[in-house]
């Protein structure tokens, strides 16, 4: 049993407000006006009570009801609480990318990690940005994934998206298709495989996690026909992480692979590059697809899907992507504190019937 008050033991959720241009704002509100959400954790919203207010208005005034606080110190664990990251009116030009849209969005996306940083709150759920526009004073970078690495000191990180069906990561993250070969090195498969191996453990309770690495060229090279980076860079670089105890195969075929439903038998798969990964992964799980950051200290989720501009303000966005990403980032909470506990005192549960 918790010792902490009642409601107080739901994890405190963190959630930025991405560009308020696209379908972010819409998303959230969608996701905690089913009051159901309350009951999962404690929610707090980094934004703008004058944004949601006019998101709401543009969805027909749905029922969806916050709580504004000033800080952390007044969360109410019965409601979804909004911090006011700004209290200036701002220019809303919903399906637009501007300027304006990205700078808030950074304002929001940095008090977040503030408080996150602080243990003001458990994990983080980030609702998506426009990369162009986020780019200003404090963010070069291209994307969440790269910002948060640096913020939390993290080196060795990796971009998995994961689902019910699959879990995929990228050895290259948001570089342009040209630049790929290039960037792939021995080193940076080993490292990445170490990683995507010590999260399938740490943050998904796989106890022995089977792990498939993609080919970079069409037929994965056809033994050296179409291209040498399987046999001189990515078979040496599996080999390695073999034979230091990682179960990880491979390189295997891109379309074979996932056409002939292969990753089936494997908890995790390492693709080259980003659309490798992400068109299979979104064919099959763009409606539930979670957007996670493996190898940092905290835990981050976002929601598979970009700013939808193109469909923002009509009120037809899905949330079902968003509240997977709730529910993911508390699961890995709850299996990181669980897998801390086992390693701490790995005879004591040895002794209730585990295998060492």
């Amino acid at each position: 049993m918790s010792n902490l008050p009642e409601n107080e033991d739901k994890l405190r959720v963190g959630i930025t407000l991405g560009d308020f241009n696209g379908i972010g704002p819409e998303v959230i509100i969608k996701t905690f006006a089913d009051s159901r959400m309350h009951q999962v954790c404690t929610p707090v919203i980094y934004g703008s009570s004058k944004v949601i207010s006019f998101h709401r208005k543009a969805m027909n005034n749905i029922e969806f009801n916050y709580t504004s606080i000033k800080n952390i110190g007044e969360l109410n664990h019965k409601r979804t609480n909004l911090i006011n990251c700004w209290e200036e009116e701002v220019k809303i030009d919903m399906g637009q990318p501007t300027p304006i849209g990205g700078k808030y969005a950074f304002s929001s996306l940095q008090a977040a990690c503030k408080d996150l940083a602080e243990g003001n709150i458990d994990v983080l759920v980030t609702a998506p940005i426009d990369k162009k526009t986020m780019q200003q004073e404090g963010f070069r970078f291209p994307g969440h994934t790269e910002y948060l690495a640096q913020q939390f000191n993290s080196p060795d990180y990796l971009m998995m998206l994961v689902s019910d069906r699959l879990r995929v990561a990228t050895v290259t993250g948001h570089v342009p298709v040209k630049k790929v070969a290039e960037e792939i090195t021995q080193e940076k498969i080993i490292a990445k495989i170490k990683v995507m191996n010590n999260s399938l453990k740490r943050d998904f309770n796989i106890r022995k996690p089977r792990i498939a690495v993609l080919g970079l060229n069409p037929h994965s090279g056809d033994d050296g026909l179409i291209g040498t980076e399987e046999k001189e860079i990515i078979s040496p670089a599996i080999k390695v992480a073999f034979d230091q105890g990682i179960l990880v195969y491979g390189p295997f075929p891109a379309d074979g692979f996932f056409g002939m439903t292969k990753f089936k038998s494997f908890d995790g798969v390492l693709a080259m590059y980003h659309d490798q990964g992400l068109v299979p992964f979104k064919s099959l799980s763009f409606d539930s697809g979670v957007n996670y950051t493996a190898g940092l200290p905290i835990v981050r989720t976002s929601p598979d899907h970009g700013t939808g501009y193109d469909i923002a303000g009509k009120n037809i966005a899905a949330e079902d992507s968003f509240r997977s990403a709730i529910y993911l980032a508390i699961d890995i909470f709850h299996n990181r504190k669980l897998f801390g506990e086992v390693n701490a005192n790995p005879l004591r549960y040895s002794k209730l019937g585990g295998d060492r």
